[in-house]
């Protein structure tokens, strides 16, 4: 299998936030995105993070994924404190714990699927003939190993996002994160990708936290934390969180679809 289990570690606490805050702007022109988060993911969990525009779930994906810094708090990644970390030492944390997926991909348009999946690798210096092989089985387990030598514009955006979740997973990360990893993907591809989410948390042990506003995609994930006005407003098993109705017709997706996508 290409998909790197994550090691074990004597602790499955995976984030740990302790009373985080993002204000940008000061005084009269301040604007408060975080006001005290505090949050646990445990090594294995799907969580959905939920919210209204302006609740605060981007701001926040982005200080979990150490592409900022919070203004106040803690956030501990590993069990490693990285809130006051530099950006040169924020960038190895990203190459190390992290996978993102975004809703436009955020593939290099002359480049083919198999360089881009090796672009990761290729920062992280490995050598060329291990980058090569490792992106090749990436993008065979999802389905793409007909697809090395194709740029993004002769893939369709399901196809695409399959190269971009590859690519995430080159250095072995333990932590995934998608921001609307559906938003730019009709509906049978958006059952394929979370499909493909649930077999990497299900099989592989990966920790997925996925940020978006529908509550279909959310109904894929085991747990959903909703945000408003900078805050977390509930947290909730997906049984708790999602109508029975939704959750009925993503099994049912889930079920028909789950043969024809490979990890």
């Amino acid at each position: 299998m290409a998909i790197r289990r994550p090691p074990e570690t004597t602790s499955d606490l995976l984030i740990e936030v302790r009373d985080l805050t993002k204000v940008y702007g000061t005084g009269d022109m301040a604007v408060y995105a975080l006001r005290g988060v505090n949050l646990e993911v445990r090594r294995g969990e799907f969580v959905a993070i939920m919210g209204p525009s302006g609740s605060g779930k981007s701001t926040f994906m982005h200080l979990l994924g150490c592409l900022d810094r919070p203004t106040s708090g803690s956030y501990r990644l590993a069990g490693q404190e990285v809130s006051r970390l530099s950006a040169d030492e924020l960038a190895t944390i990203r190459s190390r714990q992290i996978g993102f997926v975004f809703q436009s991909f955020n593939l290099l348009a002359r480049t083919s699927a198999l360089e881009n999946v090796e672009l990761p690798m290729l920062y992280a210096g490995i050598s060329r003939d291990t980058r090569t092989a490792r992106a090749k089985e990436l993008l065979e387990s999802v389905g793409l190993g007909n697809r090395l030598d194709h740029k993004p514009s002769e893939l369709s955006g399901g196809q695409q996002q399959r190269v971009a979740i590859a690519r995430a997973l080159a250095n072995g990360v333990p932590l995934l994160m998608a921001d609307e990893p559906t938003g730019n993907l009709d509906s049978k591809s958006s059952a394929e990708i979370m499909t493909l989410f649930r077999r990497l948390n299900d099989q592989h042990g990966l920790t997925v936290l996925v940020v978006t506003h529908d509550m279909n995609t959310a109904a894929w994930s085991k747990r959903v934390v909703t945000f408003r006005d900078g805050r977390i407003l509930s947290d909730q098993p997906v049984a708790e969180a999602v109508p029975e109705a939704v959750r009925a017709v993503v099994d049912e997706t889930h079920a028909a679809v789950k043969e024809g996508v490979r990890v």
